[in-house]
């Protein structure tokens, strides 16, 4: 039976795709990629009719979904990262299930977490973050109230910021109501594709960091005392591996 295959495509570098969905993408019949944010090597060679959606509305993407399943021909809908993060499934899913359409979601490498690699960097230390906020300043898009940035801050998580860079100003004015001003803060610009670029500082200087390497888009924010462990030695380590932590598998020493 045809089906809509959902693929995460990562975050640019085209060998960050997962085995399953390159399979799917190479045996489709149509693929609908998200424009520039796709990286177009992973077009290459496919037998399948090929549409770019950047130009094409929601109802434009269910037209030929909906024509090419009822012919009993499959579709990959390939979407930057994973497509569970800013992906925009969700409304397209509905459509589907409204028109009993099947589908299937094939996740992806995040940029969110694409970038932490990049930086060489675990996002979750030991008594410094366990927990991680993936979220997004409100735009055209708004956000609820009870997700704003300032009160998100109160946590004091380690925070990885999508979608925003190019209000850095206010972004940084909203994490000051949070973090202490001298809080770490990376951002990412492009992550993993040849141009990428790398801007550190901390919330007292990056958004002056950031206009001076003109990164006005496409790049992830990361926020929070765990980004210095890429950088320098914190000293935390965890339980698991610690000699005298006995677990189901080892026994701590005395």
């Amino acid at each position: 039976m045809a089906k809509v295959y959902f693929i995460g495509a990562g975050p640019g570098d085209p060998e960050l795709i997962t085995l399953k969905g390159k399979r799917l993408l190479k045996d489709a019949d149509v693929v609908i990629y998200a424009g520039s944010l796709v990286n177009k090597a992973l077009l290459e060679g496919l037998k399948a009719v090929i549409y770019d959606s950047a130009s094409m509305t929601l109802d434009d993407v269910i037209r030929v979904m909906e024509k090419t399943i009822r012919e009993d021909r499959n579709v990959a809908r390939l979407h930057t990262g994973d497509p569970a993060l800013y992906g925009a499934i969700s409304e397209q899913i509905e459509r589907l299930m409204a028109l009993g359409i099947n589908y299937e979601v094939i996740p992806g490498v995040s940029s969110g977490l694409a970038g932490a690699a990049i930086l060489g960097q675990e996002l979750t230390i030991p008594e410094i973050s366990q927990t991680v906020i993936f979220t997004r300043m409100a735009g055209k898009t708004p956000v609820p109230e009870t997700e704003s940035l300032s009160g998100l801050a109160q946590h004091r998580a380690t925070m990885v910021i999508f979608l925003s860079v190019g209000m850095i100003e206010t972004l940084r004015d909203e994490l000051l109501k949070g973090y202490p001003e001298y809080t770490p803060v990376v951002v990412v610009q492009r992550a993993t594709w040849p141009e990428q670029k790398i801007v550190r500082g901390t919330l007292h200087d990056i958004a002056g960091k950031v206009k001076e390497a003109g990164i006005s888009k496409t790049a992830l924010i990361y926020v929070g005392e765990a980004m210095k462990a890429s950088e320098e030695s914190l000293g935390k380590t965890s339980l698991l591996y610690d000699k005298a932590f006995t677990h189901e598998y080892r026994r701590g020493s005395e």
